[in-house]
């Protein structure tokens, strides 16, 4: 993107232009700020009505940790994202997750704050470093690696 067409934050309308995910596989709600290249900070409001929570798990219901690294990426990959010209046409595929650390369950009713920083990019891999909080409790961190990859013709909108 252009400097100047720049997003300081997203909805969802922009999101969904930004990204291919779609229910029930897109997990984030909006983009509270971005600095494309440096750092993004997202949320996703956490509804008993996710479709995980039938089986994860009955009468104790808690959000699947690798869910929660997936809606990490998906901020961070809007981040990634905002810095390459023509990002409809991209896609960011997850090819690694280093130093991953679940600290606290996260269930329905909680409100995920991600903030994820830009560590670098190697050979086409972006790294890029997050956490996930609920009430500024630090539920989940991780080193998240991506590719950007071209999005094949009619893949999302």
């Amino acid at each position: 993107m252009s400097e100047e067409k720049r997003p300081e934050s997203l909805g969802i309308a922009g999101i969904l232009r930004m990204l291919p995910h779609r229910y029930p596989f897109l997990l984030v709600d909006r983009i509270l700020e971005i600095d494309p290249g440096r750092r993004v900070v997202g949320l996703k409001n956490v509804s008993y009505n996710e479709e995980f929570f039938q089986g994860h798990f009955p009468g104790n219901p808690v959000m699947p940790g690798v869910l929660i690294i997936e809606a990490m990426a998906q901020v961070g990959g809007c981040m990634v994202l905002c810095g390459v010209p023509d990002p409809a046409t991209k896609s960011v595929f997850l090819t690694g997750v280093d130093k991953a650390r679940f600290r606290r369950p996260v269930v329905p009713g909680d409100q995920l704050i991600f903030t994820v920083d830009y560590v670098g990019a190697r050979q086409q891999i972006h790294k890029v470093r997050g956490e996930a909080r609920v009430d500024g409790q630090l539920c989940v961190e991780a080193e998240i690696m991506s590719a950007i990859l071209d999005r094949p013709a009619g893949g999302g909108s």
